[in-house]
C-alpha cells in the first residue's frame, strides 16, 4: 500500500461506505476518500457502483458482494482483510445493511476480530422519516412488505397496536395493492406518508390518512412511480380503550376459566379494571 493509501485509510479494515440513494452531491467527503484509498470496493453492484465512481474519478477495482454469493465470498474477504488489505463496502444506495447485503460480511468479520468502521451517511429510512412530520422519538423500520396479500395483512395485524411510527420500503409495482391490505387492516383514518424518489428531481412527500392518500395515489399514475418509503402513524389508543394485550390474556383465561374470574385475573396481571374487561368479554366472546 502507498504511503498517501496509509495516511487516507487503515490496513485490515472493512469500511462501511453510504453512497447517494439519489444526488450525487449527498455523498461526502470521507466517503470519498475511503472509496479512493481502499484496495478494494465491494459492491452489490459492480457495474452500478463503476458508474458513481467514474463520476468521481476513483480508480479503484470492485469486486461483487450480492445477496445470491455474500456468505461463500465472505471468508474469501476476510483472509485479504487479516492479510492487510483495506475494503469498503457500498449497497446500490444508501447504508449497506439496510435492506441490502452485507450483514454476513459485517457479522463475521466482528466475530474474527476483523476491525469495521461504519461511515454516516445518505439513508432512506431517516431522510424520509426527518421529514414526513411523524413522530419520530420511537420508530420502527420493517424493510420490504412481503410480496402476497395474506402475509401482508398478517403483517399489518401483528403491527396494528404498534405505538411507534412504522417505515416501510415498497415498490412501484406492488404499492397500490399494499395500501389495499393495510387499508383494510388498519382502517381508512390512520396517518400514513408517501415519500418518493427521495433527492431526485421528482422527489415526492405526501401525508394523509390512509383513505385519502390511496385515493390520490389514483388519481395519477406517476404518483406511484420511483423508489417509494412507506411511513405509517403508530397506534393512538382511545382514552377508553383496552390495551391489546389485556384483550389478549383475557381471551386466552377464558379458555380455562369462566370469564368473571378471567376478567378479574386480566385486569390484576395487566393494570385495568376488571369491570371493563369483563364486559368486553360479553360483548365479544363466546
Amino acid at each position: 500500500m502507498s504511503e498517501t493509501n496509509s495516511c487516507m485509510v487503515d490496513v485490515a479494515t472493512l469500511y462501511i461506505v453510504p453512497t447517494p440513494i439519489g444526488n450525487l452531491a449527498d455523498i461526502t467527503q470521507r466517503a470519498l476518500d475511503v472509496l479512493a484509498n481502499v484496495d478494494i470496493i465491494a459492491a452489490e453492484d459492480t457495474r452500478h457502483t463503476s458508474r458513481l465512481l467514474t463520476h468521481f474519478s476513483i480508480s479503484t477495482r470492485t469486486f461483487a458482494l450480492h445477496d445470491h454469493n455474500e456468505q461463500q465470498k465472505a471468508d474469501y474477504l476476510i483472509e485479504k482483510l487479516q492479510a492487510g488489505t483495506s475494503i469498503a463496502l457500498v449497497s446500490d444506495a444508501g447504508t449497506p445493511l439496510i435492506s441490502d447485503p452485507g450483514y454476513h460480511l459485517v457479522n463475521r468479520c466482528r466475530q474474527a476480530g476483523v476491525k469495521v468502521v461504519p461511515l454516516p451517511g445518505p439513508c432512506a429510512v431517516v431522510t424520509a422519516l426527518s421529514g414526513a412530520g411523524l413522530p419520530s422519538d420511537r420508530f420502527s423500520f420493517e424493510g420490504f412488505l412481503p410480496p402476497k396479500s395474506k402475509g401482508r395483512k398478517d403483517r399489518f395485524q401483528e403491527l396494528a397496536n404498534d405505538e411507534r411510527t412504522m417505515i416501510f420500503y415498497e415498490s412501484p409495482h406492488r404499492i397500490m395493492d399494499s395500501l389495499a391490505d393495510m387499508l383494510d387492516v388498519l382502517g381508512p383514518e390512520r396517518q400514513v406518508v408517501l415519500a418518493r424518489e427521495l433527492t431526485k428531481t421528482y422527489e415526492t412527500i405526501h401525508g394523509a390518512p390512509l383513505g385519502e392518500l390511496v385515493e390520490w395515489l389514483g388519481e395519477d399514475s406517476n404518483r406511484t412511480r420511483g423508489e417509494m418509503v412507506l411511513l405509517v402513524a403508530g397506534h393512538r389508543a382511545q382514552k377508553d380503550e383496552l390495551p391489546a394485550d389485556a384483550l389478549r390474556t383475557v381471551t386466552l383465561l377464558t379458555k380455562e376459566l369462566p370469564l368473571k374470574k378471567a376478567a378479574a385475573l386480566a385486569a390484576e396481571i395487566h393494570g385495568v379494571k376488571k369491570n371493563a374487561l369483563y364486559k368486553w368479554g360479553l360483548e365479544n366472546l363466546d
